[in-house]
């Protein structure tokens, strides 16, 4: 694995914006975005979008962020610092996600501007618990898919979008064309969470080709922030100028390291973990 560059001391390094919900757990959302975006060697920007109540048992609450801040800390950051890609998260809203959508197509971010953007629809928790309010779909469907460079969603997410359960390849394959029919440059199926072999292989689809990016399952419990993770290292990879299918190639294998290095946490499920890299050399 080709590990993305440490800027020198003293050196700018590229910037990828995340727009999410906090996670006070530390597990998940922004705190697991900006994690693997410095330890990618990468400055991370922040919107928040959404406060959440949770720990590693599961989410008790969410605070949504008015959306004209939401819109306001992107058009702070494009304005000045400059954005080398960037990726959603929790949105939580029609108004949030409709803000987020504006703003983006102001700041040339996602499929008609110069910038990349990751779409990670989250709309629950691992745990199951909502993250998104249920009419908001709709808007996550029509309006925010249709900016992604790439969409990221887990399999729960596959089926609230689309529709289709994922049970196998074929539904697989059928799923990620219903995804990429909504709009985005490409779609991704992640296998993580389809437990039927030794391996996890996620299906990437560009309208045309299937490209399949395959990895020995890792035996862990500890997996919270994994979809965020593989969203933010694609995020991170896209900002180094990598093609989409090497992006998701690093951050496959950027991601089978975290949960590799995953810890113990709390009393449910601890976060998979980029401190691995502090002991490459």
């Amino acid at each position: 694995m080709k590990l993305l560059p440490i800027p020198a001391e003293g050196q700018t390094p590229v910037r990828v914006l995340t727009i999410a919900g906090t996670d006070s757990g530390g597990g998940a959302g922004i705190q697991a975005d900006t994690r693997t975006m410095a330890l990618c060697g990468v400055h991370a920007l922040v919107a928040v979008a959404a406060v959440t109540v949770q720990n590693s048992v599961g989410v008790s609450g969410f605070h949504e962020i008015p959306p004209d801040i939401v819109a306001d800390q992107v058009r702070s950051v494009a304005g000045d610092i400059g954005i080398g890609a960037a990726k959603t998260g929790m949105l939580a809203s029609t108004a949030i996600i409709e803000a987020v959508a504006d703003v983006c197509r102001e700041t040339g971010i996602g499929a008609n501007g110069s910038i990349p953007l990751v779409v990670d629809p989250v709309a629950a928790s691992m745990h199951g618990d909502p993250l998104l309010h249920e009419e908001a779909l709709d808007a996550v469907r029509h309006t925010l898919i249709p900016l992604a460079t790439i969409v990221t969603p887990n399999l729960d997410e596959v089926r609230l979008i689309t529709g289709i359960d994922v049970t196998d390849d074929a539904s697989a394959r059928r799923a990620a064309r219903a995804l990429h029919a909504l709009g985005p440059r490409w779609a991704i199926v992640k296998g993580g969470h389809l437990r039927t072999s030794r391996y996890s292989t996620d299906l990437l689809f560009d309208g045309e080709n299937f490209l399949e990016f395959t990895a020995a399952r890792i035996d862990t419990g500890n997996d919270h922030g994994g979809g965020d993770t593989l969203a933010a290292a694609i995020a991170c990879a896209l900002a180094n100028g990598y093609s989409v299918p090497d992006a998701v190639e690093f951050a496959k294998e950027w991601t089978r390291r975290c949960l590799h290095a995953a810890y113990d946490l709390g009393k449910g499920h601890g976060p998979v973990s980029p401190l691995w890299r502090l002991h490459e050399h």
